[in-house]
């Protein structure tokens, strides 16, 4: 933790398996549990999920759902270790952010989507005295160098072998 006028900051790293995705974003209200887990089971009969989201109120417990309990466990131990008022983790398999992303920006509780990745993440929480909140994330790894025309060409091709591109 890195102290600073007022405010300790300290880096979670979020677990999961390398052929599982998360988003981490933040919403304000109890109903985005539920609007959640509507939102992803419209994208596609094959998408398994688990979410799991902080109340910043009442209670505070941290509220999940989900049609994968092993991901939903998951999703519940991070976003407690994140432990941010109105945070949520939702982590996917066979299925991408790409596919949901959309659908989970519409739902009208969420406020803002830290991330959306299959890279390993970092997320950077500022503690005050009031509680927890996320101030970034850490995804994935620093660019090495500038992309080549081949480089471009692989990139293009990629695109187009899976489908996003014709």
């Amino acid at each position: 933790m890195v102290a600073a006028a007022g405010i300790l900051f300290e880096t979670v790293s979020v677990g999961k398996p390398d052929d599982v995705n998360v988003i981490i974003g933040q919403s304000h209200f109890i109903k985005t549990v539920e609007d959640l887990h509507e939102a992803l089971v419209g994208v596609s009969p094959h998408l398994r999920f688990g979410l799991a989201f902080c109340e910043a109120s009442g209670a505070c417990l941290v509220r999940h759902s989900g049609n994968d309990d092993a991901l939903v466990r998951l999703a519940v131990a991070n976003a407690s270790a994140i432990g941010a008022g109105h945070c949520f983790v939702i982590l996917l398999r066979e299925g991408y952010p790409v596919n949901v992303l959309n659908q989970v920006k519409a739902v009208p509780e969420v406020c803002t989507v830290y991330c959306a990745t299959a890279n390993p993440v970092d997320v950077l929480v500022a503690v005050t005295e009031r509680g927890r909140g996320v101030a970034g994330v850490i995804d994935g790894a620093s660019p090495v160098g500038i992309e080549t025309e081949s480089d471009a060409a692989d990139r293009r091709q990629l695109l187009r072998d899976l489908g996003y591109k014709l």
